[in-house]
C-alpha cells in the first residue's frame, strides 16, 4: 500500500479532500492527513503542523497553486515518488520543483485513480 500526504485534508464531508482521506483508508493505504484545523476523518487525525515522514510514496494536493507556496520545502523534504495535481490544483512552478528533485508530477484526480485502479 502507498503511504500518501493529502495536503489541504478536510472534515468537511463536501470537499474532494475528505473523500480522498476516506477512500485511501477504504483502499488501505497509509493516510498523513495536514489541514488547517485539527479533525478527524475515518480513523485518520488531520493536523496543522506538517510532520516529518519517511517512505511517502505519494502527496495528494488539495491547496490551491498561492497555498501550496509555503509546502514547497516540506513536500521536497518527504522525497516522495509522486505529487498528484488534483483539478484546480496545477502549478507550473511546484511542477518543475518536482522534476528537478527526481519526482514525478502527475495532473489528474486522486478519486479518479483509486475507482480506476490507477493509483
Amino acid at each position: 500500500m502507498k503511504k500518501t500526504v493529502v495536503l489541504g485534508a478536510s472534515d468537511n464531508p463536501a470537499r474532494y479532500s475528505y473523500e480522498a482521506v476516506s477512500r485511501l483508508r477504504r483502499y488501505g493505504h497509509e493516510v498523513v492527513a495536514v489541514g488547517r484545523k485539527a479533525a478527524e476523518v475515518a480513523d485518520v487525525s488531520i493536523v496543522t503542523e506538517p510532520p516529518a515522514e519517511d517512505n511517502v510514496d505519494t502527496v495528494t494536493l488539495y491547496l490551491n497553486p498561492a497555498a501550496q507556496e509555503s509546502f514547497y520545502d516540506y513536500i521536497l523534504s518527504l522525497h516522495p515518488k509522486r505529487i498528484i495535481f488534483n483539478p484546480g490544483t496545477e502549478n507550473d512552478a511546484l511542477v518543475e520543483l518536482a522534476k528537478q528533485n527526481g519526482i514525478e508530477p502527475i495532473e489528474a484526480c486522486t478519486l479518479v485513480m483509486l475507482s480506476t485502479g490507477q493509483y
